[in-house]
């Protein structure tokens, strides 16, 4: 018996012996999103009495987050790098923190302001090296594995195999639980008339042979409806969910025209459903990387043609976006965004794209005079590049505040535009 073999048989255990190692006052980072260890924080759940002041750390929590139940503010502390549906409550109502934070800066607090206690994931059992691949979630979750002074990990063969750079020793793992169960799975989202709009503006705006970071939901969705024509796109992104499949069977999406990384598609999480799973698994051409290489702005930048698309809240006539709040109410987080705005801008013949509906079910208006008091400007008027609604395309970048301002509000809806001129007339002294 190899000695990785001998390793794994000693450190095996279960998931109620495991979660007694995580102690009060731990900082706990749990593994992100559809690489959630579902199976390991319901055995944390079951255990809560026996914790105070649990700090857990994650970005979008796509599990029960029960830990943010009012009823264990005393046993656990959420604090979240994104706040998401089942976390919102618990950070407005101060039972949890929200640490503002670029995505591909994440891993280096792990070293730095947030030292980790406990992380606690989920792989792949090991290869015939004693590798376990964490899958689905890489992004922060392995420099977590590799930062944490004790990791607790579920061995599932549902997980699948996204090497070479996903990958953990068998020797990174002190409590081996072993557990084969369904991954958190997400569906594909409905796409509107208005998103189909969108998603035909911004694809118009991609040409063959480019390289793309999509985002999640019905915008980035209804993007790729409109992308069966073109040759040779590349994928360099943070994420794809599972309408990327469908055009690479289709030999869309090949990578073969990007300057880094040419053949692969790099990515640091997946969210979607087992038909995404089942493609990226054991795939050659997928490489699954953490985020402080994949959202890293310098590292993105080397991708010629880079078209980032992600979106915004609001976006006011100076064209600064506030994407992650509604006034002082924290809704999400920056994630990438600002990553990729920044990447693309430094990538040669790249673009960056802010796609969103132009009201908010017909009622307010996306494109506002200013941002709301207490909204936090996510992506900076220096920063955004191209602005898309269902009314059209805006381009920002290079000019003036007062030109930016019009097309802004040429793209606004019909509704508001009355209200938004006759400001673009106070501010700038001149008829719209």
């Amino acid at each position: 018996m190899s000695d990785w073999k001998q390793y794994y048989k000693d450190h095996l255990t279960t998931a109620e012996e495991a979660v007694k190692h995580i102690k009060s006052g731990d900082r706990l980072v749990i593994a992100h999103a559809c690489g959630e260890p579902s199976y390991l924080v319901d055995a944390m759940m079951a255990n809560a009495a026996s914790y105070r002041d649990v700090e857990i750390v994650h970005m979008v929590a796509m599990g029960k987050c029960e830990y943010c139940k009012p009823e264990y503010a005393e046993n656990f502390r959420h604090n979240a790098y994104f706040v998401g549906g089942t976390s919102r409550k618990a950070i407005e109502e101060g039972r949890g923190d929200f640490t503002p934070c670029f995505f591909f800066e994440i891993p280096r607090t792990f070293t730095t302001t947030m030292p980790v206690d406990v992380a606690m994931v989920m792989c792949t059992p090991p290869d015939e090296n004693g590798k376990c691949s964490l899958g689905v979630s890489v992004d922060y979750t392995q420099p977590a594995v590799k930062a944490a002074k004790t990791v607790i990990a579920q061995i599932n063969p549902q997980m699948p195999w996204t090497g070479p750079y996903s990958t953990i020793d068998v020797e990174d793992i002190d409590f081996i639980v072993e557990k084969d169960a369904p991954l958190i799975e997400l569906a594909p989202p409905h796409i509107g008339e208005v998103e189909q709009k969108i998603g035909e503006y911004c694809a118009s705006l991609i040409n063959d042979g480019d390289t793309l970071q999509l985002g999640i939901g019905a915008i980035p969705d209804a993007v790729l409806r409109f992308l069966g024509d073109k040759k040779d796109l590349g994928i360099h992104s943070e994420m794809f969910s599972d309408g990327v499949v469908e055009l690479a069977e289709k030999g869309v999406f090949t990578n073969a025209r990007k300057t880094l990384n040419p053949g692969k598609f790099v990515v640091g999480f997946l969210m979607g459903t087992r038909k995404l799973y089942d493609f990226v698994d054991h795939n050659p051409a997928v490489d699954m990387r953490s985020i402080d290489y994949v959202n890293d702005p310098f590292i993105i930048a080397q991708n010629d043609n880079l078209i980032s698309i992600n979106s915004a809240v609001q976006v006011d006539l100076y064209g600064q976006a506030a994407s992650e709040m509604i006034g002082p109410k924290q809704i999400s987080g920056v994630g990438g965004q600002v990553d990729f705005v920044r990447g693309a801008s430094a990538s040669k013949g790249g673009k960056s794209i802010l796609a969103f509906p132009s009201t908010v079910k017909g009622k307010v208006s996306k494109i506002v005079p200013y941002l709301d008091p207490g909204a936090a400007v996510t992506t900076s008027r220096n920063d955004i590049d191209y602005v898309v609604t269902e009314y059209g395309i805006a381009a920002l970048k290079g000019h003036t505040l007062r030109d930016r301002a019009r097309a802004l509000i040429s793209i606004a809806h019909p509704d508001f535009r009355d209200e938004l001129k006759d400001e673009f007339e106070k501010r700038f002294h001149c008829k719209y």
